[in-house]
């Protein structure tokens, strides 16, 4: 399809085709690097070849957490690093990042206490796990609170017994022996963490600073990486002294096209579905429910913004090829369930959205796929004497360590010096964010000019302290969207303008929560379409090109098919 508004950023790329480090990927890793490299004062280019976090990053848990489970694994680095950097990001990102308490139901109290470490010594993850049984849990959270605690901020873990359980979560299965309670972190808008993180870089880098999506890598010819803008289908030549590769499960078909055969990667499906049914949301009493299902796996239950997010498997899967949640994995969800809470009617009518995504992990073999390391790695080749430094694994959680990593191998490479650390770096919103009720009051009573105060507070809680910017923009005028409650027509025209939508479906998929939360009604699609259409300079027939994008995205890769009042129906794939 052809775009009315011109692709500036992409015409800046063209008429500047150099840079000093060149990043393939925009998912949270690429994007974490932009902005470390950009803080570095280095001339530093992104490119995406879809969205923006429209991959494995959009397609997480929702969850900032420590990886407890890999304890098992015997990865006590990982560990260490995720458990750090998650309280780092509850205190750099405070306004999309919060602790989150989470309950693990016990049902024996010594399986799993043998074999564990005969599995993580041995046999690598080879074969069904045991049951992991209370004492194997209590050992691995007593490790974990050495970790994680952040020197006193977190609260140990707690264990209560059957009848403490029950009273506290009275629809649990019956046959429960314990309970065990820790805290990780949530994350409920990780496209927005990410989209605040690319803000911060390319506010810092300015003029040295450039990422575009809708670019991607089909080759490499004469010293320079072959850029194709896959909104117009023009092709152009980029150089760049070093080239990192950060598109994660299809790394391997990245360095493919650009002449360079590798085989690191190993991704696994991981696929998730978000419910709405208030009896489920009120039995978990706010916490993850985060167990071992009968198979072993370790799954979760997790409220959030009035739904309930089930998930995940763990399935091994070909970058590709589109990923959807299938029958047989809502089945393994709905039984996961039941697991935990036998007597929760659950029904397919109470979906509201589904996504899958592949995880970026490392070649693994035989290897179980939920056994596979969770950790990354750089490979480093060259092309033409160019270093291409690839990304193998990566996690939410460990974004800005391993930007940092990736950044300081890329300095190297330059012979240049890092001038400025990232770990106590506030992102995006957070920056000087307060954390009082109080304080949040007052700031929110000093940025609110002419708009309610129930309108502010909800915008405060969506963007951080960047909501004083969409403030001073809707003060002339907030007329909210019927079909898109809590959103208004001039909001959703400014985050088309402002943060490089290209597609509807970045608006309504990434930039907010409005098809997460199941808010797909064919009038949304048609509303939505004619308020960023004005902004966009969409004419009707494009307008109408974008919603039949949308509903084909929506129901290939999400099970979706937009109904009418509000309801989203989730329908079969195959049909």
């Amino acid at each position: 399809m052809t775009q009315t508004v011109p692709r500036t950023a992409v015409q800046q790329l063209q008429q500047r085709a150099t840079a000093d480090v060149l990043i393939i990927g925009g998912g949270i890793n690429g994007i974490a690097t932009f902005r470390d490299l950009a803080l570095q004062g280095i001339d530093v280019a992104l490119v995406e070849r879809g969205d923006y976090v429209s991959g494995a990053s959009s397609a997480s848990s929702h969850m900032v957490h420590g990886g407890i489970r890999y304890l098992e694994n015997g990865e006590f680095r990982l560990v260490e690093e995720s458990v750090t950097e998650r309280n780092r990001l509850i205190k750099n990102a405070p306004h999309y990042v919060k602790p989150l308490r989470t309950t693990m139901p016990i049902f024996s109290t010594f399986s799993g206490i043998l074999s564990a470490p005969w599995r993580m010594l041995v046999t690598h993850g080879k074969g069904k796990p045991k049951e992991r049984g209370a004492c194997l849990i209590k050992i691995g959270l007593t490790v974990y609170d050495t970790f994680s605690r952040d020197g006193g901020s977190v609260p140990r873990h707690r264990f209560v017994g059957r009848k403490k359980s029950l009273a506290t979560f009275p629809q649990m299965r019956s046959d429960v022996k314990y309970t065990a309670t820790y805290y990780d972190a949530s994350m409920h808008d990780p496209e927005r963490i990410a989209l605040d993180v690319l803000a911060d870089g390319l506010q810092a880098g300015g003029d040295r600073a450039r990422a575009v999506n809708y670019v991607e890598a089909v080759g490499y010819s004469d010293g320079a990486v072959i850029l194709r803008d896959n909104i117009t289908a023009t092709e152009f030549s980029f150089r760049a002294k070093v080239v990192l590769n950060v598109s994660g499960a299809r790394t391997d078909l990245t360095n493919d096209a650009m002449g360079q055969k590798t085989s690191f990667m190993g991704g696994t499906k991981g696929s998730h579905i978000v419910l709405h049914n208030d009896e489920l949301y009120a039995a978990t009493r706010g916490n993850e429910i985060f167990f071992e299902h009968s198979d072993g796996r370790i799954v979760l239950i997790y409220p959030f913004k009035n739904r309930v997010l089930v998930g995940t498997t763990d399935v091994n899967a070909d970058p590709s090829k589109p990923v959807v949640c299938t029958d047989s994995e809502i089945d393994y969800f709905f039984d996961l369930v039941r697991h935990v809470f036998p007597s929760i009617k659950l029904e397919r009518e109470q979906i509201v959205y589904t996504f899958s995504g592949i995880r970026p992990l490392p070649k693994h073999d035989d290897t179980a796929p939920g056994f596979v390391s969770r950790d990354y790695r750089i490979e480093r080749a060259e092309l033409d004497s160019v270093p291409v430094l690839s990304l193998v694994g990566g996690k939410w959680t460990t974004f800005r360590a391993l930007a940092e990593h990736l950044t300081n191998d890329a300095l190297k490479e330059l012979q240049a010096p890092r001038l400025v650390s990232t770990l106590d770096l506030a992102i995006g919103g957070g920056k000087n964010y307060p954390l009082t009720a109080v304080a949040q009051r007052n700031w929110i009573e000093q940025h609110r000019g002419n708009l309610g105060v129930d309108r502010a507070t909800t915008l405060f809680h969506r963007y951080g302290t960047r909501a004083a910017a969409v403030l001073a923009h809707l003060q002339q005028g907030d007329d909210e969207l019927a079909t898109a409650p809590g959103y208004s027509l001039q909001e959703l025209q400014y985050l088309a303008t402002t943060e490089q939508v290209a597609h509807l479906d970045d608006l309504l998929l990434r930039r907010t929560s409005i098809a997460f939360l199941g808010g797909m009604s064919s009038e949304t699609l048609s509303d939505t379409a004619a308020a960023i259409g004005t902004a966009l300079d969409w004419d009707a027939a494009q307008q109408k090109t974008e919603i039949s994008r949308l509903e084909k995205i929506l129901h290939d890769n999400h099970r979706v098919v937009p109904g009418v009042a509000g309801v989203a129906n989730v329908g079969n794939p195959e049909q």
